[in-house]
């Protein structure tokens, strides 16, 4: 179910984020995946915001890393997603974050 689901995220993200510089970090067994937007035009805390006003809820990055030494900037370029959800809902919120990503990086 989980691989599925995985499979279907990564489908739908990718359609989603085509002109977008981002990476999704290898999914090693989790129900979640790390996106990574490459000098993301607002902080992950920002994107958060603006996905949970659209109507998709995603983990900040920042939020993932406490008590690092040194000031890592891709902490403030990432977000987590959860795909444990219906697969209606999964395709729905990766166009919505394809949707605001593209608004981001078009100023």
């Amino acid at each position: 179910w989980y691989q599925q689901k995985q499979e279907l995220a990564l489908h739908a993200l990718r359609l989603a984020l085509d002109d977008v510089p981002y990476r999704i970090h290898k999914p090693e067994g989790a129900f979640f995946l790390w996106l990574w937007f490459e000098n993301l035009p607002c902080s992950s805390q920002q994107l958060y915001e603006l996905l949970k006003g659209a109507g998709v809820l995603v983990t900040p990055g920042h939020t993932s890393f406490p008590g690092l030494a040194d000031e890592w900037e891709h902490t403030r370029q990432c977000i987590r997603l959860s795909y444990a959800v219906d697969s209606v809902q999964l395709q729905s919120a990766a166009e919505i974050i394809g949707s605001v990503v593209k608004t981001l990086y078009s100023g």
